[in-house]
């Protein structure tokens, strides 16, 4: 069985696919079972988010800004006494993110994007929950902020869909977090990726689509959505050098180590 480490259920892409028990069953037929629903919006999609994964089975979700929220005033205004209370409010919420640095579009300003991303590592580390990382042209900062807030502290989480240098990869290693990686493995230009992840400890990998985007080959430029993540288990498979049922038995169990708060399948 294998995990969607991070996907948009919500996302009207994704409902145009038949929406989410739909995709439930594509999942399902791809042995696929489970996934977890990413927040952006705290102010408005969050609580969408909550009441839809609810009644679905092995479907969870998380709470945060995304750093391209973050000069939002409607973020700005969320405390972070509100965001420990809402991340503690519900089973189903278990994980803080996406957050992080993006300096890439820079949507908002790098104050408010720290501050931010800030805010969301001390919840994690006075809620216990992981904390999962959007990292674009900010390696360093985002190093440094994980290092500045989280010494001394349990600090958890993790780089969601990895992309970024082996320098910025090892030193997030060295902090004790995952790598994620999402469909831009299977890409063929992708060789600097490929060869970190052949590194990376088997123990410490889990896989994603962050459908919609993001499909894998043989799809790539289509709709992605969590059946597809099978395409991407399968490479880090070949790239580790280890059979398929191993890496989706492995990244499982490691889904479940770092989200201690999600319950287990029978």
């Amino acid at each position: 069985m294998l995990i969607d480490s991070h996907c948009h259920l919500n996302h009207e892409r994704l409902l145009h696919l038949g929406g989410p028990q739909q995709l439930l069953a594509n999942a399902e037929a791809a042995n696929v079972g489970g996934m977890l629903s990413i927040c952006c919006r705290i102010s408005d999609e969050f609580p969408q988010i909550l009441e839809m994964v609810k009644p679905l089975p092995q479907v969870w979700c998380t709470i945060a800004t995304h750093p391209h929220e973050a000069s939002d005033p409607a973020e700005k205004s969320i405390s972070y006494d509100e965001l420990v209370r809402l991340a503690q409010s519900d089973l189903k919420i278990i994980g803080i993110g996406e957050s992080g640095l993006d300096y890439y579009y820079k949507l908002a300003t790098v104050e408010d994007q720290q501050e931010s991303f800030r805010k969301h590592i001390r919840a994690c580390i006075e809620t216990g929950l992981p904390l999962i990382v959007h990292a674009r042209d900010a390696d360093d900062d985002i190093i440094r902020i994980i290092r500045e807030e989280g010494a001394g502290a349990a600090l958890k989480g993790v780089m969601h869909c990895f992309s970024s240098s082996r320098k910025m990869g090892e030193e997030a290693l060295a902090c004790g977090f995952y790598i994620s990686f999402s469909g831009i493995v299977t890409f063929k230009k992708s060789v600097e990726l490929q060869e970190f992840c052949r590194d990376v400890p088997l123990d410490r990998i889990l896989v994603e689509t962050d459908a919609p985007y993001l499909a894998p080959e043989p799809y790539r430029g289509k709709i992605n959505e969590p059946a597809l993540v099978v395409h991407t288990a399968t490479k880090v498979a070949e790239l580790k050098g280890i059979a398929a049922a191993e890496l989706a038995s492995q990244t499982t169990r490691n889904f479940f180590t770092l989200f201690n708060k999600a319950q287990i399948p029978a």
